[in-house]
């Protein structure tokens, strides 16, 4: 990591600040950056979604399989920072498969597991 070196301006001022490259400068504090994670989540049908890489704290995925009227298949999915965010996904599923005229659609939440890159 190397240094440099930040003029910080304000209102009163400015201050000379030698700072790690590697850091972010933010309300104040010096922040690390987060670091770099592959994020994977197995569903029961054996399906593996990998999400990465990212920094952001993702625990759950989430996956909608609809079965269409005309024997098509669509798939939906995201991720989410809680289960309870994952599981408030049901209920519009279930308005979706109305609105949209599914025979049928399967909801399934996986816990997100941090893997090597």
């Amino acid at each position: 990591m190397a240094l440099s070196t930040v003029i910080v301006s304000s209102g009163r001022g400015s201050a000379i600040r030698s700072i790690v490259t590697d850091e972010k400068w933010r309300d104040g504090f010096v922040h690390m950056k987060k670091k770099r994670r592959y994020l994977t989540a197995t569903m029961s049908d054996g399906y593996v979604k990998t999400i990465g890489p990212t920094t952001d704290s993702f625990t759950h995925y989430w996956r909608i399989v609809a079965q269409l009227e005309n024997g098509k298949t669509e798939v939906f999915w995201g991720h989410t920072r809680s289960l309870a965010e994952a599981r408030r996904k049901h209920a519009p599923a279930k308005e979706a498969a109305r609105m949209r005229g599914w025979k049928s659609f399967e909801f399934e939440i996986a816990q997100l597991v941090e893997t090597p890159a």
